[in-house]
């Protein structure tokens, strides 16, 4: 079975040799931005490392017992590693719980495979436990990890991993893909491949989740109202946005770094239109407001509000009040 990972092919071809020629490392590190395919090329490497009846050497079935319970990250020899639902991080005892796993032999596949997913959400601690596992590999394990940058982890974790980096592909060609192999109409496509920035995995996920376009538009509606607002009536806004998420606290705390990201896209598009920059935009569906703001402000302005939101980003990984976060960048936007 081919791999299916648009746009990462070169990734598979060279996971798919080191299978063939028995080269395969003890851990590997996918980094790339979300929805890029991360998870879906190390799936694809663990079935073709444990598949029953593999086609060809580095290649899976994709159908046999193996596969599918691997596709769907429950099988017996493939641990996964992520941020539970209720905490804010990785912790120390899911990696203790991990090393315990991968010191057993495998039940029914070749090696134990460790996936874990966004491991730059993993503490400090949970990441120097990480460490002994690394350097003392078990022979039959395999750990998998994905972060969004080589950057956001212990450079000694690093430096133990094959590091794979993957890219979106251009716009121009996830829009064809979405067209020719999903069958999406040309404009849907387009607006998604813009959305996605050229991510195969987030455009196929917002395809599919039709809730999250329409919070999506909310928010940007939300900036552009403000905008048009006075500095009362932003404030007044700040309140009502923070009270409604301050019952769900880190839950509410996510809802607020979304928004925040996606108001950063809106500033990327005025600030590319203010300065005559030869790139996609994201927000296609705000075209007109994005070029009537970007001959308002002009490109130094919008440069400086989209630096703002980028540390006001920042900020809030480093816990200052997301209240007063939101309301100093709002206080700060033109009024146009």
């Amino acid at each position: 079975m081919d791999w299916d990972v648009i746009g990462q092919e070169w990734a598979a071809h060279l996971l798919q040799q080191h299978i063939a020629r028995g080269e395969t490392r003890h851990a590997y590190l996918f980094t790339g931005p979300p929805g890029v395919g991360r998870r879906t090329l190390a799936l694809r490497f663990a079935q073709a490392l444990n598949c029953l009846n593999p086609p060809a050497p580095g290649f899976a079935c994709g159908t046999c017992r193996t596969c599918t319970q691997t596709w769907r990250m429950q099988q017996a020899d493939l641990s996964v590693v992520q941020r539970l639902e209720d905490k804010t991080e990785i912790l120390i005892e899911q990696i203790r719980t991990l090393q315990h796993s991968l010191s057993l032999s495998p039940y029914e596949a070749r090696y134990r495979v460790a996936l874990l997913l966004r491991f730059e959400q993993a503490n400090a601690n949970a990441q120097n436990s990480l460490l002994k596992t690394l350097e003392e590999a078990p022979e039959r394990a395999i750990l998998l990890l994905t972060a969004n940058s080589a950057e956001d982890l212990l450079p000694t974790i690093v430096s133990r991993c094959e590091v794979l980096r993957l890219r979106p592909v251009s716009v121009e060609s996830l829009e064809e893909i979405l067209q020719t192999r999903y069958g999406l109409a040309a404009e849907r496509a387009r607006g998604l491949a813009h959305l996605s920035g050229g991510r195969t995995g987030y455009a196929l996920h917002l395809n599919e989740d039709e809730a999250e376009l329409k919070l999506r538009r909310a928010w940007l509606d939300d900036l552009l109202a403000q905008l048009s607002a006075r500095r009362r009536e932003r404030l007044a806004y700040v309140e009502r946005t923070m009270r409604k998420f301050e019952r769900e606290r880190d839950r509410g705390r996510e809802k607020i770094h979304w928004a925040l990201l996606v108001w950063e896209s809106f500033w990327r598009d005025v600030f590319i239109t203010a300065s005559g920059a030869d790139l996609p935009l994201v927000n296609l569906d705000y075209q007109a407001d994005i070029q009537r703001l970007a001959a308002a402000v002009g490109p130094a302005a919008a440069h400086e509000y989209l630096a703002d939101i980028g540390q006001t980003l920042t900020r809030q990984e480093s816990n200052v009040n997301s209240r007063l976060l939101v309301e100093m960048l709002m206080m700060d936007w033109p009024r146009v």
